[in-house]
């Protein structure tokens, strides 16, 4: 059986100030001992999501949601590595050695309503998430739920897995919300984006066509690269809405909205057929943009507007095994945890093509 040597002390970046100019230093924090049903995991990537920009600069506190002092200003919900103590109560589970993946929702409780039908357990009343209420995987050594970490399968490397446990799962899981069926018309628009691309992906590997609204030569040819059968450029073409129309006759049966923009949200669903769903997953700061378009339109074409947020176990588990396949692939943009400021400030000037990860253990 492999043995690690765990030190005392470890690199953490920790959060500093509040708002637009939160920033974060690398520092020497504990290196936490697992509990009961817990683990620890060596974290040796962690992907860099938009929602962790959000939370260290406070983007959604008009919604009442930010960084609680129990995460000790360490954000990151992206997290794979290799589990190196095994609290009580696990070892049957997990075996040092091990690789693990850190999401978002770092724990369930296993007992309420949502947890016990078996499919809405990202709704769990108790649960915890990584780098919101527990400290998250911008640390070297991180502690996590043994029976809710994800285990890694062959096929997938550390680097692909930490943007799957959030962003990839995301997107796999709002192609299903969608219920765009194979031969069907999918839009999505941000198609280049984190999100965006790992959504192209995953629809066209369900079958579905894809429909990619982007800005650029750039995002034009990853999106055909990834899958994308169409690709409108928002920055030339001047109605969007006829484009659609020419290609699908009726519109499309699905929106997938990942750009977190008032114009996304505003004109989703007049991309739509009747009877088409407009999935909602970009997450805007102005808490005046609404998913929706007036009750007139939604009744007469009978629309749909869904929400969708990451994804419950099996659906991480399914999103890995696309990977595994060799079916999707993140784009990635690789740094060190030390750059984490630099690359939080290329999210903000919408520099960053794909997803960013950041290598947190040597």
């Amino acid at each position: 059986m492999a043995s690690f040597q765990v030190p005392a002390e470890q690199h953490a970046a920790v959060r500093h100030g509040s708002g637009p100019t939160a920033s974060t230093t690398i520092e020497n924090v504990p290196v936490p001992k697992p509990g009961p049903g817990e683990i620890l995991v060596k974290i040796n990537w962690t992907g860099l999501c938009g929602s962790d920009k959000s939370l260290l600069h406070d983007d959604w506190s008009a919604f009442g949601l930010a960084m609680l002092p129990v995460a000790n200003g360490i954000a990151g919900h992206e997290g794979a590595g290799i589990v190196v103590a095994v609290g009580e109560g696990m070892e049957s589970r997990w075996k040092l050695g091990d690789r693990a993946g850190v999401k978002w929702i770092a724990s369930t409780c296993g007992e309420c309503e949502f947890c016990m039908n078996g499919v809405d357990e990202v709704h769990c009343v108790k649960q915890t998430n990584s780098g919101f209420s527990v400290p998250g995987t911008f640390q070297e050594y991180c502690i996590a739920d043994g029976r809710y970490t994800t285990k890694l399968p062959n096929g997938v490397t550390d680097e692909e897995a930490g943007p799957i446990m959030c962003g990839g799962v995301t997107a796999y899981t709002a192609c299903k919300r969608s219920g765009v069926q194979p031969g069907q018309w999918i839009v999505l628009p941000g198609a280049g984006g984190g999100l965006g691309h790992f959504a192209v992906q995953y629809a066209r590997a369900m079958g579905m066509r894809v429909i990619a609204i982007d800005g650029g030569d750039q995002k034009r040819e990853l999106c055909m690269k990834l899958g994308a059968e169409v690709f409108i450029d928002f920055k030339t073409t001047q109605n969007i809405v006829n484009e659609i129309m020419k290609v699908t006759t009726y519109g499309a049966h699905g929106v997938i909205v990942t750009a977190a923009t008032k114009a996304a949200y505003e004109s989703a669903p007049s991309f739509l057929r009747p009877n088409g769903t407009v999935v909602a997953v970009g997450l805007p700061q102005d808490s005046s943009v609404i998913a929706g378009c007036p009750p007139m339109t939604m009744a007469l074409r009978r629309l749909n507007i869904v929400g969708s947020v990451v994804g419950s176990l099996k659906d991480v588990e399914e999103a890995l095994d696309f990977t595994a396949r060799g079916l999707v692939h993140p784009i990635l943009q690789k740094g060190k945890l030390s750059e984490l400021n630099e690359y939080v400030d290329k999210l903000v000037k919408g520099q960053v093509a794909g997803r960013v990860v950041l290598q947190v253990s040597e």
